[in-house]
């Protein structure tokens, strides 16, 4: 019993955040054209980025990054029905009706890409999965309910607007991996059979709950939920943006075990650079070999500069790369 309850009591303390490396901030570009500021994700296809907002249904963004200023470009998609997932009455009726007053019945929170340059978008309010291929109709991918029921059983997706909050697609586009959010965060993996997507054996690879210690950049600093914001995949890697603790991690894509991470805390909290929200606005992540590009859901509310607009960040692929131990 002693044991016991020592366990429960450590899972209840905060984790305090630990000296991770920093990622040194190259460049950054606010980002015009994006409704209501609501740049929710990433992915590089082909040789241009792309990005959704939350707040739209039928809009693809394409970003003109010619400049330092970046313009969104609204590619029109027509999306059909959304299947029922196997979420439960009671969300899905409060999605839809929080969606009368903020737009966007859909909410999704993140893009990806596989090689061929189909693109994958996450419904938040549905757990569903739309495809939108290089020719032809979007359609949302048939995903067996045991992905839901899978990680409901483990305590994720049992909150509103807290559910889906980004994915990653390997090159080959016949596995993706799902970050649930918070309270509790978790990351769950599915692959293409002959026609549907489904687990194989579990869906969960992670399933955590708890608080951690907000870097200590943070007016404010205080404990907050864990959470996953973004996923990127990126050389047979798995990377997790961590929102609230304003880091990236490399994890294994098998068993979503963390093998490094790296902070984003000093450049991303700099003076002008803070919000006035107590809890972090990255929602975007895209891995390559130079570097990171993080994407912040601003909400249009402005920052200590005055900019209201999304921005884009740049970083710096760390020293020895993202392949480096740690």
């Amino acid at each position: 019993m002693r044991h016991a309850l020592a366990a429960l009591l450590l899972i209840a303390l905060p984790v305090v955040a630990e000296p991770w490396p920093e990622l040194k901030l190259v460049s950054e570009h606010p980002v015009d054209g994006v409704l209501g500021g609501n740049l929710s994700g990433l992915a590089w296809c082909g040789d241009a980025l792309w990005t959704v907002s939350d707040r739209d249904d039928g809009l693809l963004y394409r970003l003109d990054t010619s400049r330092n200023v970046w313009q969104a470009l609204g590619v029109h998609i027509e999306v059909p029905p959304v299947p029922d997932s196997g979420l439960p009455w009671g969300l899905r009726s409060r999605t839809k009706a929080v969606s009368y007053i903020r737009g966007g019945d859909l909410d999704f929170e993140g893009v990806s890409c596989d090689a061929a340059g189909n693109r994958y978008l996450v419904s938040e309010a549905h757990a569903a999965v739309l495809q939108v291929p290089v020719a032809g109709a979007p359609n949302w991918l048939n995903i067996s309910p045991t992905l839901v029921r899978q990680a409901r059983g483990s305590g994720m997706l049992l909150h509103f607007n807290a559910l889906f909050e980004g994915l990653a697609v390997n090159p080959a586009g016949d596995r993706i991996w799902l970050a649930a959010e918070r309270e509790r965060r978790g990351l769950l993996l599915i692959q293409r059979r002959q026609t549907t997507w489904d687990c194989n054996g579990g869906c969960v690879l992670s399933s955590e709950a708890g608080l951690e210690q907000q870097p200590a950049q943070m007016p404010d600093a205080r404990s907050a939920p864990r959470d996953f914001a973004g996923l990127s995949f990126f050389n047979n890697k798995l990377f997790t943006l961590e929102r609230n603790a304003f880091r990236i991690c490399r994890r294994d894509p098998e068993t979503a075990r963390v093998e490094g991470c790296w902070s984003f805390a000093a450049d991303g909290l700099a003076d002008g650079r803070r919000y006035p929200q107590p809890f972090g606005l990255a929602e975007a992540l895209v891995i390559d070999e130079q570097g990171a590009w993080i994407g912040l859901d601003n909400n249009d509310r402005a920052r200590e500069d005055g900019e209201r607009r999304p921005v884009v960040w740049r970083f710096a692929a760390p020293k020895g790369g993202w392949s480096a131990r740690l």
